[in-house]
């Protein structure tokens, strides 16, 4: 009997754990490419200056700061990304605008290039 509940306490255990571990991870990996940057401070050659998290989540602050998603950061710049928070599972993660809307609406195969019956 003893036995049984050793196991059971050790398997709760466990589980409970996986739980907390991917609770963790969910939270942790939301906004992994966020970042907070100066409007105000673009350089063509470098991008914005990245600051501090309280600047974007404060109003009394000198620093106009505003989320900046995605990009690469490099010496305390970030280039590249865009103030615009991607959806999930857009299909594009490149942020850029190419004139259209990104959707097919054909049906049947009606996608560009094919000729009407």
């Amino acid at each position: 009997m003893t036995d049984v509940r050793r196991q059971l306490r050790s398997g709760t255990v466990v589980l409970g754990g996986m739980g907390l571990l991917a609770a963790a991870l969910t939270a942790c990996s939301s906004d992994p490419d966020k970042r907070c940057v100066d409007r105000d401070s673009y350089r063509a050659s470098r991008g914005y200056k990245v600051v501090a998290d309280k600047n974007c989540t404060s109003t009394k602050t000198s620093v106009n700061g505003t989320w900046y998603y995605g990009g690469s950061k490099k010496s305390g710049y970030v280039e590249g990304g865009s103030f615009t928070k991607s959806s999930k599972g857009s299909g594009s993660s490149t942020g850029g605008s190419s004139g259209g809307s990104g959707v097919d609406r054909g049906g049947l195969g009606g996608g560009k290039g094919s000729s009407g019956g």
